[in-house]
């Protein structure tokens, strides 16, 4: 093993591009290979715009942190959180909330590899390697019964994350049973892919994805599909928007109002009653 690929973890096959690393490489990172540049290259071809629609998404992830922290909420449980970039759930909401405790989760090994270097010296934060499909194994591992108590408000965050979970895995029943096991003012945090606009370029996207070999497996949704995942919880303002217009605060923000560019993802925030 060569020095540039030392970190990666053993049996991680970096000829297949995997779409963690390719989001890292549309964020600007630097923990992606061959394959993941030239998905993120066609990615773009075939979207353009596609590397500052993942960075206006980023930038919702850190507002809706900071709106959580502001309104007290201390637990963050980040499923699919991906490989660690500039803006990490940890640093916002401790920032606001230096006591605030997160728990990253995701199947990525990769991810799952530098998390652990990052937060090696953070107490209150810790990572999981498991998949969002079994949320028993998650709500009940030791780092999440380490790190959050159920009997108070946790946000739930699954940013960029349902569009890889197939209809066949019921993602609104899927939900419901995180939401079921969070206690009264907790929130769920959620943006996802839809080809409501551009279904053109979304099908082109996903169909170069399926080519890749790559393990996961796009399912673009509707605006009211989108909005049933939100089921049992009670829509903040301004409701199921483009991520770049989820309260913006201002262009520097890259709360992009560039309504193309908005198309492609919804976000939204709901608080559960």
């Amino acid at each position: 093993m060569t020095p540039l690929d030392a970190w990666v973890p053993s049996g991680v096959d970096v000829t297949v591009p995997s779409m963690a690393r390719t989001y890292d490489f549309l964020l600007g990172g630097g923990h992606n290979f061959a394959p993941d540049r030239e998905l993120a290259a066609r990615t773009e071809q075939l979207m353009p715009g596609a590397g500052k629609v993942a960075r206006i998404n980023r930038a919702f992830l850190g507002r809706a942190v900071r709106y959580l922290a502001d309104r007290g909420v201390d637990q963050f449980l980040d499923i699919g959180s991906g490989i660690p970039t500039v803006g990490n759930v940890h640093e916002v909401a401790q920032r606001a909330l230096p006591n605030a405790r997160v728990l990253y989760v995701d199947k990525d090994p990769i991810a799952v590899a530098h998390s652990e270097l990052m937060l090696t010296h953070n107490d209150n934060a810790d990572i999981l390697r498991a998949d969002m499909r079994d949320p028993a194994s998650i709500l009940t591992s030791a780092q999440a019964r380490r790190l959050l108590d159920l009997s108070r408000p946790i946000a739930l965050l699954m940013v960029m994350m349902v569009h890889w979970v197939p209809d066949a895995d019921d993602p609104h029943a899927l939900i419901g049973r995180y939401r079921d096991a969070l206690s009264a003012g907790s929130y769920l945090v959620l943006s996802h892919v839809t080809a409501d606009q551009r279904q053109d370029q979304i099908s082109d996207a996903r169909n170069t994805i399926e080519q890749s070999r790559s393990a996961d497996h796009l399912t673009p949704r509707t605006h009211a599909e989108v909005l049933c995942l939100f089921d049992g919880f009670d829509l903040v303002e301004p409701g199921l928007v483009g991520c770049g217009l989820w309260q913006p605060a201002g262009p520097g923000d890259l709360s992009d109002t560039n309504h193309e560019l908005n198309a492609h993802i919804y976000a939204g925030v709901g608080r559960k009653p």
